[in-house]
């Protein structure tokens, strides 16, 4: 892993996948991720399996949050996820369909940005307990747009997500 020096901020990345081998496609999106020189991953939650939001009929998906210390902007992180999303193969028939990687950037630093396509912190962040479960798993007392910290917001008993143990 690069040391992301000084100037890094504290950044999440939410990791999806709901084709082919998912796990293989979550930890080559962490290995790519690492590579960056700008980024350096701090921590990662455990996988959970969970059910499709928007687009239902479509297999499930697994998903994880990373920590990451970044030295560059939530837009130089965002650019970081899409080519690493383009790299992986990835395409974008439709909105909320099927994908063998997602990258998502959750929070960067303390950084507000409402622009057509960036918004940080993520707008459904609050709704999506895919993203809150692991996101509380590594910083429960992460603060959420809306105040309550990750910890608090977050039902591992929701319905549509489980923790995935493979072996």
């Amino acid at each position: 892993m690069h040391d992301a020096g000084k100037g890094a901020v504290t950044a999440y990345v939410g990791l999806g996948s709901n084709l082919g081998y998912r796990r293989g496609h979550l930890a080559e999106g962490l290995r790519r991720l690492g590579a960056d020189p700008a980024v350096t991953v701090v921590a990662v939650s455990g996988i959970y399996e969970t059910a499709p939001v928007g687009v239902t009929d479509q297999p499930a998906f697994l998903n994880l949050v990373a920590e990451l210390r970044v030295t560059c902007t939530a837009r130089g992180l965002l650019q970081c996820c899409l080519q690493i999303e383009a790299d992986m193969g990835r395409v974008r028939p439709e909105r909320w369909g099927p994908r063998n990687i997602d990258l998502d950037v959750l929070f960067c630093g303390e950084q507000r940005i409402e622009e057509p396509d960036l918004i940080v912190p993520h707008p459904r962040l609050a709704e999506r307990q895919f993203v809150l479960v692991p996101l509380a798993e590594i910083a429960p007392d992460q603060r959420l747009p809306d105040g309550r910290t990750a910890a608090e917001a977050a039902d591992p008993t929701a319905e549509g997500i489980r923790k995935f143990d493979d072996k």
